[in-house]
């Protein structure tokens, strides 16, 4: 196993919308019963097998790179969460349903990963037209995931759902909601689990199999990303 071809995923959100718990149900398939807050980053692997029940299958190591969501001043975050956005494969941006800043700031984590080197860090960009068009054209993988979703009262969920559809039409990125004390929601064959599958298969599609050199190199050889401004109703 030690000779597995890797990616390196980045798992990106404010602190506190339950990245770590979410890492560790994707890797361990365990529900994670006492989550501490993540300084800096903490990392963790999950076995991935590409394109499964076919004859290109073959499996990949998926390294969860899980950074902090503490916001500090800029001078601290780029010395300390910008050694990790280098040569990334693939990013899962998670959001906390009950949250509705948690979901805004989504935008600022993509800007300050996406394009660290230029980016208002720290700094949440709203009131304004978003160009989704920029992401079409985004060589990494994205995905979104709403956690918390079994503390939505059921009469609510329909209107939370509605609220924060329009993400994944913005970051041109599939979406899961999920509860992650509850193994069920990504047990195999249900919808969650193919989206996360398809995501991982794209993410080691672009690592390895892709013949644009600028894809394969993460982001360190990427385009920059500049939003015009950015939108939340």
């Amino acid at each position: 196993m030690a000779s597995l071809d890797r990616v390196k995923v980045l798992v990106l959100g404010d602190s506190g919308c339950g990245k770590s718990s979410l890492v560790h149900l994707l890797c361990q398939n365990q529900v994670l019963g006492n989550p501490s807050w993540t300084v800096g980053c903490s990392l963790d692997v999950r076995i991935h097998d590409y394109k499964e029940g076919t004859p290109e299958e073959k499996t990949y190591y998926i390294e969860l790179w899980d950074v902090g969501g503490s916001v500090g001043c800029v001078s601290s975050i780029k010395s300390t969460r910008a050694v990790f956005y280098n040569s990334v494969n693939g990013i899962i941006l998670v959001h906390d349903l009950t949250n509705k800043k948690s979901s805004q700031n989504l935008y600022r984590w993509s800007l300050e990963a996406l394009n660290k080197d230029s980016s208002p860090t720290g700094v949440i960009v709203s009131n304004g037209d978003y160009d989704r068009e920029q992401f079409a054209e985004n060589p990494v993988p994205l995905l979104l995931i709403g956690t918390k979703f079994d503390q939505i009262q059921e009469n609510k969920r329909s209107d939370v759902l509605n609220r924060t559809a329009f993400l994944s039409e913005d970051f041109n990125a599939e979406e899961i909601n999920l509860d992650c004390t509850n193994p069920r929601y990504l047990a195999a064959g249900t919808s969650n689990a193919v989206k996360l599958s398809r995501f991982f298969d794209k993410v080691v599609e672009k690592r390895y199999f892709t013949r644009d050199p600028s894809q394969m190199a993460g982001f360190t050889d990427r385009k920059r990303f500049n939003f015009k401004s950015l939108h939340y109703d």
